[in-house]
């Protein structure tokens, strides 16, 4: 079984979840059925949900990939944190302006890419 990558995914999952309900709860109350209209506060969420799935599944791919490979668990673990720290910090950077938690986020995410990707090729 690929037991970091699955905790992973499930927990890439809920947070998917945790990131689209507002952008619905949202574009109900200020009747926007299309894209971000000129509600700040949407674009915001709509980049924040989308920024997150431009990033988790090539991200999870090498997870599963070095997890299939036999990678040591402590290394997935950091890939798993990374990916999941990151992409949680860039997403609250993005919702509340905060360009240093983005960032921080960006960097996290980027970590993990490289990381996944050097384990792949030396692994």
């Amino acid at each position: 079984m690929l037991f970091v990558s699955s905790i992973t995914a499930a927990i890439a999952a809920i947070l998917l979840v945790a990131l689209s309900l507002p952008i619905s709860f949202r574009r109900m109350a200020v009747g926007v059925d299309i894209g971000p209209g000129s509600d700040e506060t949407l674009l915001r969420r709509i980049r924040a949900q989308g920024n997150f799935i431009e990033y988790v599944p090539i991200s999870l791919l090498l997870l599963v990939l070095n997890e299939f490979r036999g990678v040591s668990s402590v290394w997935l673990w950091c890939l798993a944190g990374l990916l999941l720290v990151g992409r949680v910090s860039h997403a609250a950077g993005i919702l509340t302006a905060i360009a240093p938690l983005r960032a921080a986020g960006m960097l996290g995410t980027y970590g993990s890419l490289l990381l996944g990707a050097g384990l792949l090729v030396i692994g």
